[in-house]
């Protein structure tokens, strides 16, 4: 039986190691992370502020920006994160977001999806009817995908390397298998670019399931670098689920 998601994964992989030149240090006030340090510091930078005249914690400055839509300073600190518990369908929406991004993601054409996972949508989880039908479909592709690529692998034995022959079988086979197939993604985004992300994918207009997918990834990194999320609002929308709303739009 396979295994099926309803939750999304996320883990962090990578954040900001801020180094500070001692002859242009900061005068810094209050908490701060490595990756708002270094928007500050850019920030100051462009105007050699670094006496901190207005007396502005860390926090508080980068708040400044984002009232003032200063949001160049934001791309500076990038954060690596890996997604898994998500669908291919989910990240083919992902993916267009380019700006800022970097992405990695697992090939169908070299793992061998014979023990794929599987995520279930959002609208069709906790309906008996609904999932059982669709569960139903799910495990015939994947029936059908493991005797493709058993029969693929005979009908290519001429090919001498059995790496490319399992590639090449693999390729074929992945055809039947649906959009909701599991795959795991590592995206790299700087904090200017998923902010832009996450307000377009954790609105109520968003699909569902990246919808979800992007409230979960707004509250890890909220956790992670609050100054730069702190103007999101994640509340219960009408249909009952969760959506997010944002102060300063387009920063």
């Amino acid at each position: 039986m396979p295994h099926f998601y309803t939750e999304p994964v996320i883990s962090i992989l990578a954040r900001p190691a801020f180094a500070e030149p001692a002859h242009l240090a900061v005068h810094r006030i209050g908490e701060s992370t490595d990756g708002e340090r270094l928007s500050e510091f850019a920030g100051r930078l462009c105007y050699m502020s670094q006496k901190n005249p207005a007396n502005r914690g860390t926090r508080e400055y980068i708040e400044n920006i984002k009232k003032q839509g200063h949001g160049s300073v934001l791309e500076h600190a990038n954060y690596s994160l890996l997604l898994e518990g998500v669908s291919r369908s989910l990240t083919h929406e992902l993916v267009r977001h380019r700006a800022g991004f970097a992405y990695s993601q697992l090939s169908q054409r070299y793992v061998d999806e014979s023990d794929a996972a599987f995520v279930v949508p959002p609208a069709i989880a906790g309906d008996e009817l609904l999932e059982g039908a669709w569960r139903a479909q799910i495990e015939s592709a994947q029936s059908t995908y493991v005797s493709l690529v058993a029969q693929l692998m005979e009908r290519y034995g001429w090919v001498a390397d059995k790496v490319h022959r399992r590639k090449m079988a693999r390729e074929a086979a992945r055809g039947v298998l649906p959009n909701s197939t599991e795959t795991k993604i590592v995206v790299t985004g700087n904090a200017r670019a998923w902010r832009t992300m996450l307000e377009l994918r954790s609105s109520e207009g968003a699909e569902l399931e990246i919808r979800r997918a992007a409230v979960t990834v707004l509250r890890v990194l909220q956790e992670e670098a609050p100054a730069f999320f702190s103007d999101f609002e994640i509340y219960q929308a009408e249909d009952r689920r969760e959506a997010a709303r944002v102060t300063y739009h387009k920063v």
